[in-house]
């Protein structure tokens, strides 16, 4: 392995370093500091893409090793957040939510990689970062929804990172945005923005997720 693989390899194994020290803090009680983590991850996992291609070593070695760190930062460390976080006094039930969280993002991966050459211009199916991102958003943000709704939306969640809905890419043309459900998830968000705004970066993955999934289902009624 020459120094150029070194670093961006060296920059997948931080996106891991991230995943795990998030799951350290859960156990430790420290569930902002594992939400943050699992932020650096997402930060991390942006940039080793973009470092090996920059660097001319982009190639299947590394894009395994990405998927296999992605799994434990953005499937099993949020899994293991939000039931520590919110769902314990519902048991089994939070356990396995946790657990269902983690397995649909390894289906996710999976299907990604086989797919990777053949779906240009949008992501079936939420991004696993995605998916993370709002489970530690809504821990950072202060929101204290009921354990059920957490259970139904963790549930909702995990379901959209392996379902059909086609997410923007915002790099290609394969899955336009209409202004319809763009406009509705916009005002949605701005309305819980307004009504607490220091949970904006919960609100932006709320709205990101709102409008894929309105603007999958305008499609489908529409027929476009």
């Amino acid at each position: 392995m020459n120094y150029r693989s070194a670093i961006a390899n060296t920059i997948s194994s931080t996106n891991l370093l991230f995943g795990i020290l998030s799951i350290i803090a859960t156990f430790e009680g420290k569930f902002t500091i594992a939400a943050l983590m699992i932020v650096l991850a997402v930060v991390a996992d942006s940039l080793d893409g973009r470092v090996a291609r920059a660097l001319g070593v982009s190639g299947e070695f590394g894009k395994e090793l990405d998927s296999l760190c992605d799994v434990c930062s953005f499937g099993v460390a949020p899994g293991i957040l939000i039931y520590q976080y919110a769902l314990v006094d519902i048991g089994l039930v939070g356990k396995l939510l946790a657990a269902f969280f983690a397995v649909c993002g390894a289906l996710r991966l999976a299907r990604f990689n086989v797919n990777a050459s053949v779906v240009q211009g949008y992501f079936v199916g939420m991004p696993i970062p995605a998916g993370g991102c709002i489970v530690s958003a809504y821990v950072m943000s202060g929101y204290q929804f009921s354990t059920i709704v957490v259970a139904l939306g963790t549930a909702i969640v995990a379901v959209i990172m392996y379902s059909e809905i086609k997410f923007p890419d915002f790099k290609g043309k394969g899955n336009p945005l209409y202004p319809q459900p763009v406009i509705l998830a916009v005002a949605a968000g701005l309305y819980m923005l307004y009504q607490r705004p220091v949970a904006w970066p919960f609100v932006i993955m709320f709205t990101y997720t709102l409008a894929g999934m309105a603007n999958h289902l305008y499609v489908k009624l529409t027929n476009k």
